[in-house]
């Protein structure tokens, strides 16, 4: 049987290769304001189901598939085993509410992608296994946490940059959101998280 992991990352390279080869799928599902208001809520959900080109989907489908199935054995007793899952939803959804409210009103804005969800598990990786070594464009290591940081500081510098096509701020929120949840579902990864940082292990 399948976890749920390698089921969203099937899901989304068959949507994504769908939305490639018809325009129309493709325009349906982008989140775009507003279609939004005129009462296609559905699009809050399937944005994060298509991607840009191929290295947008094998950067966010190779990520999700190291840290996801981690973080699917932490929710696997909410929902009847289904935690996980809308855990990653609901991570694509809320972080995209700050870029509709900021961008509601203007019929420019498209953003799809599923690094919401994608930060969302990261970071609830990272209070997991905050020393872990990660490795940024799959070449250079780095702990976890100290990417994590950096992470945030470098999208909190780009997203008020601007002058890019790259949801910086659904990262961010993504990013919250994973911590935020995970802690309020399991909180004894707080103490866990506090624990782990104050006895680093190299």
């Amino acid at each position: 049987m399948l976890n749920h992991t390698t089921l969203i990352i099937i899901i989304t390279v068959i949507v994504s290769l769908m939305a490639w080869q018809n325009k129309a799928v493709f325009n349906r599902l982008i989140f775009y304001p507003p279609a939004v208001a005129n009462g296609q809520w559905d699009r809050f959900v399937t944005h994060g189901f298509i991607h840009a080109d191929s290295m947008h989907l094998l950067f966010n489908m190779f990520t999700l598939y190291f840290f996801g199935r981690a973080i699917e054995g932490l929710y696997r007793q909410f929902l009847w085993g289904y935690g996980f899952v809308v855990f990653y939803v609901l991570a694509i959804i809320i972080a995209m509410i700050p870029s509709y409210i900021k961008n509601k009103n203007s019929a420019s804005y498209l953003s799809l992608g599923a690094s919401g969800g994608v930060s969302a598990v990261l970071f609830a990786f990272i209070l997991l296994a905050p020393w872990e070594t990660l490795y940024l464009f799959a070449i250079i290591p780095i702990p976890a946490i100290l990417f994590a940081v950096a992470y945030v500081i470098y999208s909190i510098y780009a997203n008020k940059r601007g002058g890019s096509n790259i949801n910086h701020m659904a990262h961010l929120w993504g990013g919250a959101f994973g911590i935020i949840a995970t802690i309020v579902l399991q909180p004894q990864v707080l103490p866990h998280f506090i624990n782990a940082l104050l006895s680093p292990s190299f």
